[in-house]
């Protein structure tokens, strides 16, 4: 479907112009290929150093000895911070300088400084070719990075900051950041039963588990909508997991998942626990697990004894949010495989709506772990 023409001077707030995109895009993929082809500083310095060095010697040796071939692996260095088109021209400024050297020490037409000058040149000819080809990888690594980023877009949407009667706010950082998505997931969707809400784990790691969250969030965008009863929701997606373990061969695949469903009418949650952590009340000075009656896991449905528990009815009182989370949070060590300490943490705060409670944990949980080694989710809702 053409995407519809609006007049520069009636483009509605934070909506590009006509050929506006196409010039942002053009400035991302620009900033990102920089980004890529980004080099150390004293890699980018190695070429001024070894030419000072060279210049150095040749005033400290006998005329005699042109320190002029130290320079041969000029262009090589050049390459490793610059394209082709620089290392070309460094190739020819260091044979004239080499020459010049040699001329004078009265050098400059003997058969080993010939060879010097071809040697450079070579050296110039495979730097050049290893500066194409360090810009063609450059190029994939965007690529690649472009294809993570709109994976994880079209899998898990951006989490809307109000749906329904909800203020919302969303965290998610997978450990493995190349895949762009992990085997966490969410996803906030509001329908005619009500605001329904999704996040959970997937066991395992890896591409595998990202087919898993794919096939879930799929399920579960389609389920949302179509299923009045939420425990009927979470029986659909346990028997989509189940599904999707016969059909790999994986007897030991599961999801644990918290789904929740928000009336704006009563301003109350149901919520139904799937093997998950339970989800946190938080006001200003405190953080509390919300109890409520835990089931198996999605895809493990069938091993239960019994009915399936009944949805938990929570009230939200006013100037309190509730917060979702993967054990990615909790399990983050320190140096000394101290556990991060989430409620005891989120109880410092004055401050709780949803945008503070995520933008603090986004920061504060790094400066706990350093560097993740699990997905991390977090999902912050508040009545408004």
């Amino acid at each position: 479907m053409p995407a519809p023409t609006v007049a520069p001077d009636r483009v509605a707030p934070g909506e590009a112009a006509p050929g506006q995109h196409g010039r942002q895009a053009t400035a991302r993929w620009e900033a990102a290929m920089a980004e890529a082809l980004r080099t150390p500083t004293w890699v980018r310095a190695l070429p001024i150093l070894l030419l000072v060095a060279d210049l150095a010697l040749e005033e400290s040796v006998p005329r005699s000895v042109a320190a002029g071939f130290l320079l041969t692996v000029l262009p090589v260095v050049v390459a490793f911070s610059g394209g082709p088109a620089l290392v070309a021209c460094v190739t020819a400024l260091t044979v004239g300088l080499q020459a010049l050297l040699a001329t004078r020490a009265g050098h400059f037409q003997e058969q080993h400084h010939l060879w010097t000058y071809l040697a450079t040149v070579l050296s110039g000819v495979m730097g050049a070719g290893l500066a194409r080809q360090r810009r063609r990888q450059a190029c994939a690594l965007v690529r690649m990075q472009a294809v993570a980023d709109t994976l994880q877009h079209t899998v898990l949407h951006p989490v809307p900051a109000r749906v329904g009667g909800l203020r919302a706010a969303g965290l998610y950082r997978p450990a493995e950041a190349d895949f762009g998505i992990g085997g966490d997931l969410y996803d906030v969707c509001e329908t005619r039963h009500g605001t329904r809400i999704l996040l959970g784990d997937v066991r395992g790691k890896g591409l595998e588990a990202v087919r898993t969250v794919a096939d879930v969030i799929g399920a579960f965008r389609i389920a949302a909508h179509e299923t009045a009863d939420l425990a009927e929701l979470a029986a659909q997606l346990d028997r989509q997991v189940r599904r999707a373990a016969e059909q790999r061969g994986d007897g030991e695949l599961f999801v644990t998942a918290v789904l929740l469903q928000h009336d704006r009418l009563t301003d109350r949650f149901e919520v139904i626990n799937r093997g998950h952590l339970a989800p946190l009340l938080v006001a200003p000075g405190t953080a509390a697990a919300v109890r409520c009656a835990e089931d198996l896991p999605l895809g493990l449905g069938h091993l239960g004894c019994g009915p399936a528990p009944e949805p938990t009815a929570v009230e939200l009182p006013p100037g309190h949010s509730l917060l979702l989370h993967t054990d990615g949070v909790t399990e983050a060590r320190d140096g000394d495989g101290e556990f991060y300490p989430l409620a005891a943490r989120l109880g410092t705060l004055p401050i709780t709506d949803p945008d503070t409670l995520v933008a603090f944990l986004d920061q504060d949980v790094r400066r706990h772990a350093g560097t993740l080694t699990d997905d991390v989710a977090v999902l912050a809702l508040r009545a408004g």
